[in-house]
């Protein structure tokens, strides 16, 4: 009786691992590459023909240089997905600051600018006020 259940839970637990296992894109033939979400017929037959004619990856920079499609924000979810390039998930761009932080950077840079702007504006009106106060009427 225990055989009965235990046996199929055990089937299907090693069937749901072999779903999760990683895919590395330089060892994976086309169905493989299909069996990742993300990654279409064109996309795995673009993979392997650069394959082919290149030689393997070297990382994921390599990969998304060569092949038309696969880009850093498509390489996030492929390797969220299970594909690897030499046994490593995807971890984004090593040097220099995301598209987010260009934006936050220039916003505060516009902010500063204004309130120096502001800033200068209020202490030339001060300046002239004053000038004003001492200048003698009526010359």
């Amino acid at each position: 009786m225990l055989k009965k259940f235990w046996l199929p839970v055990l089937a299907l637990l090693m069937f749901a691992g072999s779903v999760f296992a990683a895919v590395d894109v330089n060892n994976a033939d086309q169905a493989a590459l299909d069996s990742i979400a993300g990654v279409g017929p064109a996309t795995s037959k673009a993979i392997l023909a650069e394959r082919e004619k290149n030689g393997n990856f070297k990382d994921w920079a390599d990969l998304e240089r060569r092949v038309k499609g696969v880009g850093a924000r498509n390489a996030v979810k492929l390797s969220a997905a299970g594909l690897t390039v030499n046994g490593k998930s995807y971890e984004g761009p090593a040097t220099g600051a995301s598209k987010a932080g260009k934006n936050d950077a220039k916003a505060t840079a516009k902010a500063a600018e204004k309130g120096a702007d502001k800033g200068t504006e209020k202490a030339m009106e001060k300046g002239a006020e004053k000038g004003a106060e001492k200048a003698p009427a009526g010359k």
